[in-house]
């Protein structure tokens, strides 16, 4: 398997010492959402087509964790420990909560409508430290019956929502991008990146495959987009942060990582195309990687900027 590639001296010190990228399982049809679960010591991920969780685990490998799962996509947990899904067959924000050995105890729709609307198939998700969640909301489990339900869009457009669980109160925080997809903060929550993935399922060239910067204002708005960085070959499905603020986004052959200012410092040859990634592990330090039908890792000289 391959080693990290440092474009950058900026990147050096995290991919020092790094051992060469490890598959831990395979058998999806198309991973996506990882999630961490430190309670249990085990990674979750969605097999959106074959509608099903999947759980990795060092000691237990590979298992199914639920099935149906509502064609899952994006996961995120929220600082008492709930577990948020973003559910392309309920069209929603999806909360369950687990029991102190990671195990779920029940599920609830948090969010499902805007103006009384039903939203498109939210995406992916995040949680900032107020408590506030952001997600995206594009059309692709709506679009067929492979990742959701085939369904017109009663919102008419694709947005980046801002829901407040304290007041119940749901937000559009960003019109401007056409398909928005991944989305992650920075390590002080003052920048929100957005992916842009209009180009995924267009074969004339049109389309966008870039990250979206914007400004964080208040905690509660976003300001001055702008383009961040075009990913190619392919495009960002998704990506995280890590605690120097180093940007590590999926392509369609490697884990590509960008500093802070845009520039493209790294890459992670994976030998899949990249859905999606999230630190983990007991340290932290352990970037999972979900790449089409398998799940990889590798261990960097760095932490994700959220547990």
């Amino acid at each position: 398997m391959s080693l990290p590639q440092v474009l950058d001296p900026r990147w050096a010190t995290v991919a020092d010492g790094a051992a060469p990228l490890q598959r831990l399982c395979t058998g999806a049809v198309w991973s996506e959402g990882p999630v961490w679960i430190g309670e249990s010591g085990e990674l979750l991920w969605s097999d959106i087509p074959n509608d099903r969780m999947l759980s990795w685990h060092a000691v237990h490998g590979l298992r199914v964790w639920r099935e149906p799962a509502a064609f899952a996509n994006g996961h995120a947990r929220e600082a008492d420990g709930s577990l948020l899904h973003c559910s392309h067959g309920q069209r929603a924000v999806v909360r369950t909560r687990l029991d102190a050995q990671g195990r779920p105890l029940s599920d609830e729709v948090v969010v499902d409508r805007y103006q009384g609307r039903r939203l498109n198939s939210p995406n992916d998700v995040v949680v900032r430290r107020d408590g506030s969640i952001w997600f995206t909301d594009p059309p692709y489990g709506i679009l067929s019956d492979r990742e959701g339900h085939r369904a017109d869009s009663e919102l008419g457009r694709c947005y980046v929502f801002r829901f407040d669980p304290a007041v119940g109160a749901l937000r559009i925080v960003s019109d401007c991008i056409e398909e928005p997809n991944g989305l992650a903060f920075s390590p002080d929550e003052t920048v929100l990146y957005v992916s842009d993935t209009s180009a995924a399922l267009r074969r004339d060239g049109s389309g966008h495959h870039h990250i979206v910067a914007f400004d964080v204002m208040q905690g509660q708005d976003l300001a001055n987009p702008r383009v961040f960085a075009v990913v190619e070959p392919g495009l960002a499905d998704g990506f995280r942060v890590d605690v120097h603020g180093f940007v590590y986004a999926s392509s369609a052959d490697s884990v590509q990582v960008y500093h802070p200012d845009g520039s493209r410092i790294g890459r992670i040859p994976v030998p899949e195309t990249v859905g999606n990634l999230v630190f983990g592990g007991a340290g932290g330090n352990e970037l999972f990687i979900c790449a089409s039908t398998s799940l990889y890792r590798m261990a960097l000289n760095t932490r994700g900027a959220t547990a």
